[in-house]
């Protein structure tokens, strides 16, 4: 069967297999977000509408991420680091450039729930002690401060702390203080003049990832349904359905 818009025929969960399904970290933050929705991307196919492509956010992670290297390769602490007050460095590791790729990233089989929970993270520091950071880069352009606490930020906590229990189950020691390297575009300027001019702020984050084993089981349970889950009343992409559904099409 081919592939249409909003359907797929692969990556769909299925309860008799006894093979591994991968569950990337963005598909447990979507069964955060909505069961139904979940449910039908992983077990039916059906997804969400794609979002657009934030090609300048992808830019600046791109140049944030040769930036740190160049003080990788040299183990020695960024400008950054230093203002903040954070002793550290960006951390060295031969699979550095997989646990980064999308599709990729960094993986744990989680032998009870049989899922393969992957994560591909933007950087990883270490201190003096061996305690890895998790780090991940952010861009926005707002007056406004930028508020850590807002609701869809923290999803972007929520996001850290998956990591953080990845990374801990793969054996290493990991902090508990994750960082956000936030780029701020500004618009105050006189002119454009063919550049976009940042400020760059570090937030630190003290993650608990106690919610993430007890999440990915009940994530399991959701695909073993042969019912589906009911909708949640605040999800957008589920209100749009049901009310579409009331006026179908002639």
């Amino acid at each position: 069967m081919s592939e249409t818009f909003g359907i797929r025929t692969r990556n769909i969960f299925d309860p008799a297999s006894r093979e591994p399904f991968k569950l990337s970290r963005s598909k447990l933050e979507l069964f955060n977000e909505c069961a139904l929705c979940f449910y039908l991307d992983r077990r039916l196919g059906i997804s969400r509408p794609p979002m657009f492509p934030f090609t300048l956010n992808n830019a600046v992670d791109a140049l944030m991420k040769k930036e740190f290297d160049i003080h990788r390769a040299k183990s020695s602490a960024h400008p950054l680091m230093e203002k903040y007050g954070i002793d550290a460095v960006p951390f060295t590791h031969e699979d550095m450039e997989k646990w980064r790729a999308n599709f990729v990233g960094i993986q744990y089989h989680h032998q009870p729930t049989n899922l393969i929970i992957t994560g591909a993270v933007d950087d990883v520091w270490t201190d003096r002690k061996g305690n890895l950071m998790i780090v991940d880069y952010k861009a926005t352009s707002t007056d406004q401060a930028i508020d850590m606490d807002s609701e869809y930020r923290r999803g972007y906590k929520r996001q850290v702390e998956i990591y953080q229990w990845i990374f801990r189950r793969k054996g290493f020691s990991v902090s508990d203080t994750a960082y956000f390297v936030y780029a701020n575009g500004q618009k105050d300027r006189s002119a454009f003049d063919g550049k976009l001019e940042f400020t760059v702020q570090i937030f630190a984050h003290k993650g608990n990832d106690a919610w993430v084993e007890p999440t990915i089981v009940k994530a399991r349970e959701c695909l073993m349904l042969e019912k589906r889950p009911e909708m949640n009343p605040a999800c957008t992409y589920c209100s749009y359905r049901k009310e579409a559904a009331r006026h179908p099409i002639k």
